[in-house]
């Protein structure tokens, strides 16, 4: 019983729910920008079905993906390119920060590096979403396709 008190308090727990709020703040905006993409393009519920699955399938992966490979080997090539894809990394590098920063745990560009991706890509969505949005508030009535939404993207 000892030893397992003993490996929780060796936890980082202020880097951890650092971590976690940046993390956590950053996912938040670029998954709620792509369904506010979503929104704009559909104009009902059935619609967006085909567009939800693509979206829910990398947060599916990275739990998958954190479950089976980061935990057993949390510096496999697997886990940094997860860690590192902008998608996957909220959850992904999550799992992997309990070793630490640093040496023996996540290196501190890989680090950096996700943070900045993260919020490159916040950015970029935003922008598709607002030109997602120009044309898709005024195409009431009508059944978006991807590629219909590739289109929109051009204008």
């Amino acid at each position: 019983m000892i030893l397992y008190a003993q490996e929780i308090m060796d936890i980082p727990w202020v880097l951890l729910i650092f971590f976690f709020l940046i993390y956590f703040i950053t996912g938040y905006l670029i998954y709620s920008s792509i369904y506010a993409a979503i929104g704009a393009a559909v104009d009902n519920e059935t619609d967006t079905q085909q567009f939800i699955f693509p979206i829910i399938l990398p947060l599916m992966l990275a739990i998958y993906v954190g479950f089976f490979s980061v935990f057993s080997n949390p510096h496999g090539p697997i886990a940094v390119g997860f860690s590192l894809f902008p998608l996957t990394s909220p959850i992904v590098m999550l799992m992997r920060l309990p070793g630490g920063i640093g040496e023996g745990g996540v290196p501190i560009w890989q680090l950096i590096s996700s943070i900045l991706i993260l919020i490159i890509t916040f950015i970029g969505i935003v922008w598709l979403a607002a030109k997602i949005y120009r044309v898709g508030i005024l195409m009431y009535g009508k059944k978006p396709s991807y590629k219909e939404l590739l289109k929109w993207l051009k204008y």
